[in-house]
């Protein structure tokens, strides 16, 4: 009995279909956290969640501190913002997100002495005990209200609002609260830094969302290609029941699906959701965020970003306040290089191109690539030749270059019968299509009509 429930253990190491690209994280993933000095100025934007935008809490002129809330949410769908620096609120203004999308902010001005910076910052963050006994003391709703009221969201890109995941419904018990360690997007070491550096805070982290969601299990899941991060985190875990799994490294494993299915051998029903099957999905970074949230009282205002790829000077792994902009971090890390093509929002699999820098970094920022003109060479778009390979790799089970006709040919009824909605757009297809079609971006353009 035991050997067949090893053999089954073994099947469900990774999940069908996906793809291997080149992993380049040996750029930046030996260089320790960086905390950035204080920017000149920040900008807040008001919608950097899914859900509903938050409404401006202060007005021009007016003096807050690190952590106050400059953004309300009055919506249950949604999450306030708060001052990452100290300093003054500037007129309220518009700002665009990576993804191209014009938003309010609150431009707060940085004054010149600082509450928290350097490493007494990274301390504040990240720094310190993180207790793992007497966590019992914590009921569900009080995590769940401190989540809201820190602001909490996916940090692993999703930018879905913690304290959501976190509410409870009797007709879905929750057995299993998953922690996503993967990070498999190519370049960004953001998730493998905090692991080795902040393990404890991302364990008690754990423990506290398992005692929101109701679960009796906690697993964190990480690819077998961060072999010290596992240490690390085990010997973190010590004492505790929190387990730990390690999944063959494949992209993209740090879909939520993807590891369910990896870790549980549990199937998302189509539009529906991790809960659906019992199980509640956060990043480590989102539950090192909750543990500063319940046990220090702290919002999120910080957060790691990777700046990578053979476009920049020096790639390094960076704490920095929310609302700087992209342009300088990448300074910071000692500019472009002289044959710098692109620079890329995330990963170069699922990330956005950026036509400036002068864009904020927001909750869900991971990590910013920076690629060169070798690198962005691409292949002539041809016919497509109909040889699968993008149904062969699709970890959705979907059909591509069907999405990609119906987009071009402004078919909104046979987008909905293959399932547009369902594409995590997470670039498998293009990656191996031979004839150099846009397929992400089609499918993208398939998903708004189908809305």
């Amino acid at each position: 009995m035991s050997t067949i429930a090893e053999r089954s253990r073994r099947k469900r190491a990774t999940f069908a279909r996906g793809v291997h690209p080149a992993e380049h994280k040996q750029l930046s993933a030996e260089a320790p956290v960086d905390v950035l000095p204080t920017p000149p100025e920040v900008r807040i934007a008001l919608q950097q969640h899914l859900g509903a935008p938050c409404k401006a809490a202060v007005k021009a002129k007016a003096e807050v501190a690190i952590g106050d809330v400059v953004g309300e949410a009055d919506a249950f769908v949604s999450a306030p913002v708060h001052a990452s620096i100290d300093g003054t609120v500037v007129r309220p203004a518009t700002t665009t997100l990576p993804n191209g999308r014009h938003v309010a902010c609150i431009p707060i001005r940085a004054a010149e002495t600082q509450t928290l910076a350097g490493r007494a910052l990274w301390d504040d963050v990240y720094g310190g005990g993180w207790p793992q006994d007497g966590l019992d003391q914590y009921e569900a709703e009080a995590i769940a209200a401190a989540a809201r009221s820190a602001g909490l969201v996916g940090m692993g890109g999703a930018a879905f609002p913690t304290h959501v995941k976190f509410a409870q419904n009797p007709e879905k018990p929750i057995d299993t609260l998953l922690v996503n360690g993967c990070e498999c997007e190519p370049y960004l070491t953001a998730d493998y830094r905090l692991m080795l550096e902040a393990p404890k805070a991302i364990v008690t982290g754990a423990l506290l969302a398992r005692r929101a969601v109701g679960a009796s299990d906690v697993l964190i899941g990480i690819e077998d290609n961060k072999p010290q991060a596992v240490e690390t985190l085990q010997q973190a875990a010590e004492g505790t029941d929190v387990r730990l799994e390690v999944f063959k490294t494949k992209y993209p494993q740090g879909g939520e699906k993807q590891l369910l299915w990896a870790a549980l051998g549990r199937e998302v029903p189509g539009g529906g959701l991790p809960l659906d099957v019992g199980v509640v999905v956060v990043n480590v970074a989102t539950a090192a965020a909750l543990a500063r949230a319940v046990l220090r009282g702290k919002p999120m205002t910080h957060r790691i970003v990777s700046v990578s790829g053979a476009g920049v000077q020096q790639p390094k792994n960076l704490l920095v306040p929310i609302g700087v902009s992209y342009g300088e971090l990448i300074d910071y890390c000692g500019g472009l290089r002289p044959d710098a093509a692109r620079v890329v929002a995330g990963g170069p699999m699922m990330g956005f191109t950026l036509g400036n820098l002068d864009v904020p970094v927001t909750k869900g920022t991971s990590g910013i690539t920076v690629l060169t003109q070798a690198e962005v060479q691409r292949r002539a778009e041809t016919t497509c030749v109909r040889c699968g390979r993008c149904v062969d790799t699709c970890p959705m089970r979907l059909v591509p270059t069907r999405l990609a006709l119906a987009a071009r040919a402004n078919n909104v009824g046979l987008a909905r019968r293959y399932h547009a909605a369902a594409c995590m757009e997470c670039g498998c297809c293009a990656y191996v299509c031979p004839a150099g079609l846009p397929l992400v971006q089609l499918i993208r353009l398939a998903k708004v009509m189908v809305q």
